[in-house]
């Protein structure tokens, strides 16, 4: 993958993606080890809450580069997880996917996204401040593995 996430499409995660998605999550440290399970719900448009679940691909041979999670509860958004594979960070990947989401968001008049990341993840806390996300809280403790605190943050979209 070259330039800055122009090689790679965001659309709907599907079925056919979940191997995918897995394998990116379980190589990646910082990624939430969910089960199958959660990502099969995540696609479930009869599910509640109601979920986006979004993927980066290569448009020419489809190989994911990332994706994420969020769960909508109007007026507020929760991102989930969002996951960009080692070889997709730092070109934009993420960038793309979230841009994709808080369009999506907007759309459907959400007014506001938040997320929890570990005190320690300084890319991740980066990230969503360059996005304008502001710390709003912690939560002691909330991580295990290792113990660490949940830095809440909060992007308004009105």
């Amino acid at each position: 993958m070259s330039g800055k996430g122009a090689a790679v499409g965001i659309r709907r995660m599907s079925a056919a993606d979940l191997g995918s998605v897995r394998e990116i999550a379980v190589r990646l440290t910082e990624a939430p080890n969910w089960p199958i399970a959660a990502y099969v719900a995540a696609i479930d448009t009869e599910n509640t809450p109601r979920r986006i679940a979004l993927v980066a691909a290569d448009p020419g041979n489809g190989t994911l580069a990332g994706f994420l999670v969020a769960s909508i509860v109007s007026p507020e958004a929760e991102l989930e997880t969002i996951a960009v594979a080692a070889e997709g960070q730092r070109r934009g990947v993420g960038s793309r996917l979230m841009n994709a989401l808080l369009e999506e968001l907007r759309t459907e008049q959400v007014r506001e996204l938040i997320l929890e990341v570990r005190a320690s993840n300084r890319a991740a806390l980066g990230f969503y401040r360059a996005l304008g996300f502001e710390e709003k809280g912690r939560r002691p403790r909330y991580y295990a593995e290792p113990e660490e605190d949940a830095v809440l943050m909060r992007l308004e979209l009105v």
